[in-house]
């Protein structure tokens, strides 16, 4: 149980919401299609960011974002490579300092809500040598619920099965969670989610490294959170996918792009404004319609290649 208790303790949902002054509402450098609900409507929203400024050494990282993450929808968050995204999300969580700005989670300061929200890292950023069963982990998800300090039950351990099933892992329950692959942890990692049972799902990269099987799964599981009337969230590189995953997306370049349904948002014009000369657009045949892939990116793998 201390074992548990530990690595729980470790989690970045774990740490506290540090206290931020209200700042004058701030955008990007282009407002962009999708403008963010006007305030009165997205107070009690999920997620709500108003002025979002991180920064890394005195340089900013996000600076003056505003965004609004509705019930029920499933947003990208996409932007080239150091773009904010990741920061984007762990400063809306408080899970790094802010230096402006505010976030509220269902109308209120997410620590006051963060019962309700869900949140799964990157899979680079976890410490794979600890040493925990795939169901021990998934029953961190339940720690809200039960209380850190009480034994779990039968009833914890079906929870934690069930999850596990959902996402295709019940056979590894009882696997150490560092002798998994890439894509199997993270589909441990998505059914700890599951098992908070949360109304907000926060995902940071979850497709990436992961092989074609895995994403399936983490797809099919996240658009039925959404159509069960939860919300979801996910860092996103690819941008052929967007369309078909995502209902909706916000484009981050340090501010925000864009942000909007995706046949409104998902546009030229707006990636170019995102990316720049990094984006080849060739294929881009209309708004909403899916573009190629940045310039720059590594190349698809030949047919055959070995999962990750």
């Amino acid at each position: 149980m201390r074992l548990l208790e530990s690595f729980a303790a470790r989690s970045p949902l774990s740490q506290a919401l540090p206290a931020s002054a209200r700042p004058p509402l701030a955008q990007g450098p282009e407002r962009g299609a999708g403008a963010t609900p006007a305030p009165d409507a997205a107070a009690d929203a999920p997620l709500c960011v108003r002025g979002l400024t991180v920064a890394y050494g005195g340089k900013p990282a996000v600076f003056g974002v505003d965004a609004t993450l509705p019930a029920g929808s499933m947003t990208a968050i996409v932007g080239p490579n150091g773009a904010g995204k990741s920061t984007f999300l762990k400063g809306a969580l408080g899970v790094i300092p802010r230096v402006a700005g505010e976030a509220t989670v269902f109308g209120k300061p997410f620590a006051r809500a963060r019962h309700r929200v869900a949140y799964v890292p990157q899979r680079a950023s976890v410490d794979w040598d600890f040493p925990a069963l795939a169901e021990d982990v998934v029953m961190m998800g339940l720690y809200p619920r039960m209380g850190l300090f009480r034994l779990p039950g039968r009833r914890h351990r079906e929870t934690a099965r069930a999850c596990l099933a959902r996402v295709g892992m019940e056979a590894f329950a009882e696997r150490q969670i560092g002798q998994l692959s890439g894509g199997q942890q993270q589909r441990v990692f998505l059914a700890r989610a599951l098992a908070q049972d949360a109304d907000l799902y926060l995902l940071d990269e979850p497709f990436a490294g992961v092989d074609a099987a895995t994403e399936t799964v983490l797809v099919s599981v996240l658009q039925s959170l959404r159509d069960a009337g939860r919300t979801v969230a996910c860092v996103h590189h690819d941008l052929s996918t967007v369309a078909a995953y995502f209902d909706r997306v916000l484009l981050l370049n340090g501010a925000r792009i864009a942000e909007g349904p995706v046949a409104e948002t998902f546009t030229e014009a707006n990636l170019q404004a995102a990316y720049g000369g990094r984006l080849a657009t060739a294929g881009l045949a209309a708004p909403g319609a899916i573009p190629a892939t940045p310039a720059g990116s590594p190349p698809a793998p030949p047919p055959g290649a070995a999962a990750r």
